[in-house]
């Protein structure tokens, strides 16, 4: 029973450090489960599974509520966590790691730490952001500099498809519709871009040869210092897109980019089948993406 008494004397230790050093308060439950999760899994090694719902018992007539088997197994599962990345942060609190728990893949779980990190995402933004698929969303050649910690460009961390909500159930979707839905819920659709995007504006207005053009939404990157062109179209992907875009992105560059700034990008976001469809253009600055609404 000495691993009974152990994790305990954990449990108690953990509860007077929250009380005592607010400050500390999430590392010390961080270290505490980690040490717990350890006993757990060397007790259930000695005395089978079957010891968890035991223990659970004895816990919530001795400690009080938040010791059920769920949590236990948690907690277990936080500590074989720990054995895949040793260098898990302690600036995510529980609440991020349970979000966190089910999802099998390491580099998965990695690419989500950066982000929380990175963003100051709460862990209802990332479950949001797991529920999304959003790293599944990503090219494996991204997934593979992710892992391999080589840069990527801004166009690499672009979702495919792109997630719109459709909140009025519309069944006909126009280029005016998907720009409606899109700005419905801007920061949302810039997070399915990447990081690093704000708004500029909707309906862009430049001259082109004495005639009036009008960029779907013009937006910048302060990550990449840069201009984003982004053109919405409601059919499949054409050839003369591209076309369209590149003119709108070379405007860019010589009338309102600045020596400082990076070469302006493009993005097509068009429709395909709802299927996850990934295109490049022949010009890298260009990106082509699907939408998907849901």
């Amino acid at each position: 029973m000495s691993y009974y008494n152990e994790i305990k004397n954990e449990l108690i230790n953990n509860e007077l450090t929250k009380q005592v050093k607010d400050y500390s308060k999430n590392k010390s439950d961080l270290t505490t489960y980690y040490n717990v999760g350890k006993l757990l899994s060397e007790a259930g090694k000695h005395y089978g599974e079957g010891i968890i719902k035991e223990y659970s018992k004895r816990l919530t007539s001795e400690l009080g509520r938040g010791y059920s088997v769920t949590n236990l197994k948690r907690i277990r599962k936080f500590y074989y966590l720990f054995q895949k990345s040793p260098a898990l942060p302690d600036q995510l609190s529980w609440s991020h790691y349970i979000e966190l728990l089910p999802i099998k893949n390491i580099n998965e779980i990695n690419y989500y730490i950066d982000i929380v990190l990175k963003q100051n995402l709460g862990y209802r933004q990332l479950r949001e952001r797991i529920k999304s698929d959003e790293y599944k969303r990503l090219d494996n050649k991204v997934k593979e500099k992710l892992i391999n910690n080589e840069d990527v460009k801004i166009t690499d961390l672009v979702k495919n498809p792109i997630l719109i909500k459709n909140r009025d159930s519309y069944n006909i979707i126009s280029e005016k519709i998907l720009q409606k839905l899109i700005l419905e819920d801007i920061p949302a659709f810039l997070e399915q871009l990447g990081s690093g995007f704000t708004f500029i504006k909707n309906e862009y207005k430049i001259n082109i040869g004495y005639k009036n053009n009008y960029i779907d939404l013009l937006l910048f990157n302060y990550i990449y210092n840069c201009f984003v062109v982004v053109e919405l179209k409601a059919t499949e992907y054409k050839a003369e897109y591209l076309g369209q875009v590149l003119k709108y992105v070379n405007y860019i560059d010589e009338n309102i980019k600045k020596p400082f700034h990076d070469k302006t990008i493009g993005i097509i976001i068009c429709k395909e089948n709802n299927q996850f469809v990934l295109k490049y253009s022949t010009d890298s600055r260009i990106f082509n993406t699907t939408y998907e609404l849901v």
